[in-house]
């Protein structure tokens, strides 16, 4: 990702927040498999659980997340576990990780909500705004369903994810719970899926919300998404005059 200093944003503790916000992130991985069918580049939209014991603090978090064990980004993480001869243990893999989340709104600017420029110079072109952050670390797999070590990670992450789910997004005043659902289901369940836990070791991120702009041309960006009347335009509109006094 290009961290142009006038949209990055360098605060770890607001990457965090925009992480647990934003809990659908990407995994990305280039891991080879002796299957030609499989590519080498793999990448897995996941809702993650973020493990942070410090929110306030530069410390890098945890992610935890699972996947179907019939996706062949989980076929590439089965294949290098059996590799390694250590049958019913957690597996590391050596190589680096990728898992980027997304904003969700995003937008095409037209150059027509540069109020300043177009009209004096016309040197305007149209842009994208987003915001995105990308989180770098060591991916650790629980792939054996009968080890008591995978067991016991999907049962807290799932649990974990249901209840962050339900109280933060559908906020709702009496959640649905894992034992709402039959044990021996669940069971079932859980029988094919498979678990990652990712260490980051780097985190970063942007908001591309037009901070290149003058205060003029901003103004008309924000006064333009907001006369779309929509939700994904009020919130641009919003960050961007946000983005442009902390910038």
């Amino acid at each position: 990702m290009y961290l142009r200093a006038v949209h990055a944003e360098p605060s770890i503790p607001a990457l965090k927040a925009f992480l647990a916000a934003n809990p659908l992130g990407l995994l990305t991985t280039g891991i080879p498999s002796s299957d030609p069918s499989i590519h080498y580049l793999q990448t897995t939209h996941i809702p993650w659980v973020l493990d942070d014991t410090s929110p306030s603090e530069d410390t890098l978090p945890t992610l935890r997340g699972h996947i179907a064990r019939q996706n062949p980004h989980a076929k590439v993480f089965i294949e290098h576990a059996a590799a390694a001869a250590s049958p019913g243990k957690p597996f590391t893999l050596q190589q680096e990780v990728m898992v980027l989340f997304n904003a969700p709104h995003h937008s095409y600017v037209t150059p027509k909500f540069y109020t300043k420029t177009k009209p004096e110079t016309g040197k305007v072109v149209p842009t994208w705004n987003y915001a995105a952050a990308q989180a770098y670390g060591t991916a650790t797999v629980y792939v054996d369903s009968k080890a008591s070590s995978t067991i016991t990670f999907l049962d807290k992450q799932i649990r974990d994810l249901s209840k962050k789910a339900e109280e933060e997004i559908m906020q709702h005043e009496r959640p649905w719970e894992v034992d709402d659902a039959p044990a021996k289901y669940v069971e079932l369940l859980r029988k094919n899926i498979i678990g990652i836990e990712i260490k980051v070791t780097s985190l970063g991120g942007k908001y591309k919300m037009s901070q290149e702009m003058g205060v003029e041309d901003r103004e008309g960006v924000a006064q333009g998404f907001e006369g779309m009347k929509t939700e994904a335009g009020d919130w641009i509109a919003q960050t961007v005059r946000e983005r442009g006094q902390s910038k």
